[in-house]
């Protein structure tokens, strides 16, 4: 029987501890958000006026909002479980009487509703400054949900393996980051050569963000049912791979 009980403690707790450091989760996207639309949006969007038959400022924000779902979901999962582990406090989760989907189902509860709260504030910036919203509210919802639930997964993953505060952090600076980047954040896949679009599509990123941007723009460089497929499975692997790693054990007990 499933633990409600402990389960919404252990939810409530990553709640919390979001909640105590929103300073640091609230203002770094806003203030990034705000420095890429008046960058890129407005000032290079004023020499590129349109990019998928779209304003290239409407066809930036998707992107960016993305970008912080995959930062915010990734950043809480890992460090919150790395920090347990560093302080040695995760011994009383596994004293208690909850089982090992129980305790990813609360780690990743926590994770994907912060990637959620931090992509919907970026979303209603863009609402404010820019007056761009998503048109397919299902498409957004959709992309927006299993995308930060992958990231929560790999931040679990990662909090797991992570020996140190710095294997966390080069995950994120060599990994997330260049591929978030290059994966069409900033352009469309239309404007590169053939063989680097081909290279590309290598890259999860782009359907990430090409499926998520079509909840704005109504269109898409690959295809919307591959952009889909693509996320679900791999969502479905790194939280296959978060539980495996949690019911064995590894890293946690000492």
């Amino acid at each position: 029987m499933t633990n409600y009980v402990g389960l919404g403690a252990l939810i409530r707790r990553e709640l919390k501890r979001t909640y105590m450091v929103i300073n640091q989760v609230v203002w770094p996207p806003v203030i990034m958000t705000l420095l890429f639309i008046f960058i890129f949006g407005l000032s290079l969007g004023s020499r590129i006026r349109t990019l998928g038959g779209v304003p290239y400022v409407e066809f930036l924000l998707p992107g960016l909002v993305m970008l912080n779902v995959i930062s915010s979901s990734y950043d809480e999962s890992s460090s919150s479980l790395f920090q347990q582990r560093f302080m040695n406090s995760i011994q009383e989760l596994l004293i208690a009487p909850l089982s090992s989907a129980e305790l990813v189902v609360g780690f990743l509860t926590g994770s994907v509703l912060r990637g959620l709260v931090i992509g919907n504030l970026v979303m209603l910036i863009g609402l404010v400054l820019v007056h761009a919203a998503p048109h397919n509210l299902a498409i957004y919802v959709y992309f927006m949900c299993v995308t930060a639930l992958l990231f929560s997964a790999f931040g679990m993953i990662a909090g797991l393996l992570g020996k140190t505060w710095d294997n966390l952090a080069i995950f994120t600076t060599f990994v997330i980051t260049p591929l978030t980047y290059i994966g069409g954040v900033f352009s469309s896949l239309s404007l590169l050569p053939p063989l680097l679009q081909r290279i590309s599509l290598v890259n999860p990123m782009v359907y990430m963000i090409d499926g998520f941007r079509s909840s704005y723009t109504g269109m898409v460089d690959i295809d919307l049912r591959v952009d889909a497929i693509v996320v679900t499975v791999l969502a479905a692997i790194a939280l296959g791979i978060a539980f495996v790693l949690t019911k064995r054990g590894v890293n946690l007990r000492v």
